[in-house]
């Protein structure tokens, strides 16, 4: 049985519910690109708001991380990745959730518990040290313990809000004797599971105890599978190893001779597959979660070439043999087969119609080039040739030549506003919780989808949203840039709601009964069987996480500043509370 259903499993028979993946493209969260935790989608019920599910949870959840592509290539890292995840919202706490995982671990995995060994917290800047969790440790006959330090084992995002001390778990990976003493920096051991136990919260006037506290677990699927079957490569587990075959069989080269390239390959194809078949409609592009899928596939085709692939449709080959891997899981990526597929080779045709030529330009541009590369050059590639910043610097590094990187930024800035990777530090974020002005916005987003719905077609839809405490972003389904007079209509109705006053309420409701009853939601398959429904009178329902005002009252003054197209199909409105 696959690994992700034996975590279901065993979770639910401990009482837990199931709850769906959400996307791989973050709702109305402003502090990343991509959804890059299984704990990220539940930051409203981490903060005290009550789960539709109750306080058991469980589910395998869709992660991107852009962080650390520059590491994609080696044995272990992948920019998509599964995380398994169990959350306790204020009910069991330390002992059973590690009794859980150690049995989980032990009985359900059958591993050795001389393999195993654990960190817990040692105590730090006032926070006592997590003798708790060490003596559950002890008890279950684990005593190989490392004492660390708030840099390693205590758990908090952003500067304030919930915290705690956390306990990592780890599996010696290796035909090795295992030492009787736990070393955590000897490469052989390596980290399978986090439990973090939010049990304080944190802000400008020090750490204090929280009277309900959260467990949040996190175990990586592909890490974990790769030691259950016994290989020290990540890509040649069951996860991939079809794959990796298959691009050895279009391919001039093998696995042992070239296996960064293929790994990238591998990689980047499903993570871009994985985007494209999120219903956000993300497609390639030069800004934000476009620019990053475009970055990707761009990428995973240079390697091809390396490999000197001469298949015409490889992309797509690789791409089939994702979607019928993960489908079982993941309904939408069959569900949006023909845009993958299609947004895919659109994509390549477009790159191969420059590549070529950036490749001479590239050629020649280096043989009068010393040891740095300037920004005018490196802008002239990806002005003229498309070529992302990173291509040139990739190759560029090849040849011993540094890129001037900063100059490059100051030429792009200067050219257009950009996407920034998750990591880039754009956003705030963390688990700090909305603020009051992002809780309004996040309301004002139910009013425009409404009032678009009236003023321009009953038929528009909401396609994503982007909310910070400075300005709300809004895609909708349209296939026509709105006129002035719909753009006047449309805020001049949000602000007629507002100033009526209406009452913004909350209600629980089976999934069918919400659907049913005419409430609108922008994921469907997100959401569990049981969901939240906010309504605004009788002119906007919608299936929502939240949370939202009282009353539309608190809003303050509507006012559209730009509405521009996304995307084929899609236009966006940008709009401020004043």
């Amino acid at each position: 049985m696959n690994l992700k259903d034996l975590y279901i499993d065993f979770f639910v028979s401990k009482g837990h519910k199931q709850i769906p993946s959400a996307p791989v493209v973050p709702e109305n969260d402003p502090s990343v690109l991509f959804n890059t935790a299984g704990m990220q989608p539940l930051i409203p019920y981490l903060m005290g708001q009550p789960h539709p599910y109750g306080t058991r949870l469980v589910d395998y959840q869709k992660c991107i991380r852009t962080n650390d592509l520059d590491s994609i290539g080696d044995k272990t890292h992948h920019t998509f990745f599964e995380m398994l995840g169990n959350w306790s919202l204020g009910d069991y706490f330390k002992e059973e959730s590690i009794k859980y995982s150690f049995e989980f671990l032990t009985k359900v995995l059958n591993i050795p518990i001389n393999k195993l060994a654990v960190t817990v917290f040692k105590g730090e800047d006032g926070i006592p040290k997590d003798t708790e969790s060490a003596s559950i440790w002890q008890s279950l006959g684990i005593n190989k313990i490392a004492y660390l330090g708030k840099e390693d084992n205590f758990w908090i995002a952003g500067e304030s809000g919930p915290c705690g001390p956390d306990t990592e778990i780890f599996y010696f990976r290796s035909n090795d004797e295992v030492q009787d003493i736990f070393d955590p920096n000897d490469d052989r051991w390596v980290e399978i599971w986090n439990n973090v136990f939010m049990q304080y919260y944190k802000d400008n006037n020090g750490i204090t105890e929280l009277p309900k506290k959260n467990v949040d677990t996190g175990m990586g699927y592909e890490r974990v599978t790769a030691i259950l079957e016994g290989v020290n490569d990540n890509y040649l587990s069951s996860v991939w190893i079809d794959i990796i075959k298959k691009i050895e069989s279009l391919s001039k080269y093998s696995y042992e001779e070239n296996p960064e390239s293929i790994r990238i390959i591998a990689d980047h194809i499903r993570t871009a597959v994985f985007i494209l078949g999120d219903e956000a409609g993300i497609k390639p592009s030069n800004t934000d979660q476009g620019y990053i899928l475009r970055r990707l596939i761009r990428r995973a085709i240079r390697h091809a070439k390396k490999l000197e692939i001469e298949s015409n449709d490889w992309e797509i080959v690789i791409a089939n043999m994702i979607i019928d891997k993960y489908k079982k899981y993941y309904s939408e990526l069959e569900k949006n087969k023909d845009i993958i597929l299609d947004e895919l080779t659109k994509e390549k045709n477009k790159f191969n119609r420059t590549l070529e030529k950036g490749l001479r330009e590239f050629e020649k541009i280096i043989t009068n080039v010393d040891k740095v590369l300037n920004k005018d050059l490196a802008f002239k590639l990806y002005d003229t040739y498309g070529f992302p910043i990173e291509l040139t610097e990739e190759l560029a590094k090849e040849k011993n030549i540094e890129v001037d990187i900063e100059g490059f930024k100051e030429k792009f800035k200067a050219h257009q506003e950009l996407s920034r990777t998750a990591s880039s530090g754009k956003f705030k974020g963390g688990l700090a919780g909305d603020s009051d002005k992002e809780i309004k916005y996040h309301t004002a987003t139910h009013l425009l989808n409404a009032a678009l719905k009236q003023v321009v077609d009953k038929n528009v839809h909401q396609k994503g949203s982007n909310i910070t405490a400075e300005r709300m972003r809004f895609d909708f389904s349209c296939d026509h840039k709105l006129s002035e007079e719909e753009k006047q209509k449309v805020e001049e109705l949000v602000n007629i709601w507002i100033n009526d006053k209406i009452d913004v309420t909350v209600k629980e409701m089976s999934k069918e009964d919400a659907i049913k009853s005419g409430a609108e939601c922008m994921f469907i398959e997100k959401y569990p069987d049981i969901v939240t429904v906010y309504s605004i009178g009788d002119i906007s329902k919608e299936l929502c996480g939240g949370p939202h005002v009282k009353n539309t009252g608190e809003l303050g003054k509507f006012k559209i500043t730009k509405e521009e197209a996304s995307s084929a199909g899609v236009r966006r409105i940008k709009a401020i509370l004043e």
